[in-house]
């Protein structure tokens, strides 16, 4: 009860292997127990609280093949939180339950983690022209750096203690990093030359948490949304005047975003399980019911060669949804070991998915074959 009190527990809705990967993240965040304890509770949970029924998986045919491959990371119940697709080929991840940054070589498997010196439960990663890979420090309130060549960490404290959960960093054209902070309610920006870093607030009404963090093609402007409220907003970097767009349905709620190159906005509907487009033109929607219908959750999302890739979260098990807006037609596919909620995904150099599996504790890669391969 040192991190949330019992309701959480009884109100879950968790099966045998979600209950077992908890009582992992719970030590790896510093619970006080051992290994044996970790089966004892574990096993508890399971005989106790069996969870109830959710959402099946509804899987669609369709002219594309994927190929699904997975590795574990280090540390058991780090709950990998966001994938990073590196220049070089790279993936790496935020282990943000157990305070550190991992790196994977998918050609070799080796895998390498970096411990956090300090309090950060690290949550969005983005990396620099130098390679430096930056974190969003979501328990810390601070942007963190890790210098890969030395291993270091360097620490940009946040001048506002409100502001204690930075969420999604993006580095703009220009190189100045864009921030969110969901729960302390701004948007911020960080000049990496001199340490600066300047926090906007409020960000509309109280509560309304800025979330996902997106550019347009000119790369200056950042848009992002809000997961307290059913809006979208921007900031002018040159007047930093905020404009907020209120979408038609008051319940829904977006977890993340993607681009398409006719600079149009593609979100999941978390609350509505549906797949929406926005026009920052003029705040005008679309939108599609998601092949796993109201509930399904969807999370994760990337856009590549304008094709729509998301994770359906809240269906057992998870699936994998491809959308071709040109043919307005979904397909689907059932995530490995249940998907374990994709909270993020990230194209990389060799136009292949990058994810991590939080709940499962593993990271992966989702190839796209040729639609002729089996």
């Amino acid at each position: 009860m040192v991190c949330h009190d019992l309701r959480r527990v009884v109100n879950s809705n968790k099966d045998p292997e979600e209950w077992r990967e908890t009582v992992h993240m719970m030590k790896a965040a510093g619970a006080l127990i051992d290994d044996a304890q970790v089966k004892a509770i574990s096993d508890y949970f399971i005989a106790n609280y069996k969870g109830l029924a959710r959402p099946k998986a509804n899987i669609i045919p369709g002219p594309a093949n994927v190929k699904f491959k997975t590795w574990a990371t280090p540390t058991p119940g780090s709950r990998p939180h966001d994938p990073l697709a590196t220049p070089d080929g790279a993936l790496w991840w935020s282990g943000q339950f157990a305070n550190r940054l991992g790196r994977l070589d998918p050609k070799t498997g080796a895998m390498k983690e970096y411990p956090i010196p300090a309090k950060g439960g690290p949550h969005g990663l983005i990396d620099d022209k130098d390679g430096n890979i930056w974190y969003g420090g979501n328990w810390g309130g601070h942007i963190g750096k890790l210098d890969v060549k030395t291993g270091e960490y360097k620490f940009y404290n946040m001048p506002d203690p409100k502001a204690r959960d930075p969420h999604t960093p993006l580095f703009a054209k220009d190189g100045i990093l864009w921030f969110s902070v969901q729960n302390g309610g701004f948007m911020g920006r960080l000049d990496p030359k001199t340490g600066d870093i300047k926090l906007f607030t409020p960000v509309g009404a109280p509560g309304q948490q800025p979330y996902a963090l997106k550019f347009l093609s000119d790369g200056r402007q950042p848009w992002f949304s809000y997961f307290g409220s059913n809006k979208m907003a921007t900031i002018n970097p040159d007047t930093l005047e905020l404009k907020e767009f209120t979408l038609p349905d008051a319940k829904t709620r977006i977890r993340r975003m993607d681009v398409t190159s006719d600079d149009m906005i593609w979100f999941g509907d978390w609350s509505n399980g549906k797949l929406v487009r926005f026009n920052p033109k003029d705040g005008s929607t679309k939108e599609w019911n998601g092949p796993g219908g109201q509930l399904a959750q969807p999370y994760g999302m990337v856009v590549i060669d304008d094709i729509i890739w998301y994770c359906e979260s809240n269906l057992r098990p998870n699936t994998l949804v491809r959308f071709d807006p040109k043919t307005e037609k979904f397909q689907t596919w059932e995530m490995p070991e249940g998907g374990g909620i994709v909270r993020h995904m990230m194209k990389m150099p060799d136009g292949n998915i990058a994810m991590a599996l939080s709940g499962i504790s593993k990271v992966g890669i989702v190839e796209i074959l040729p639609s002729n391969s089996n």
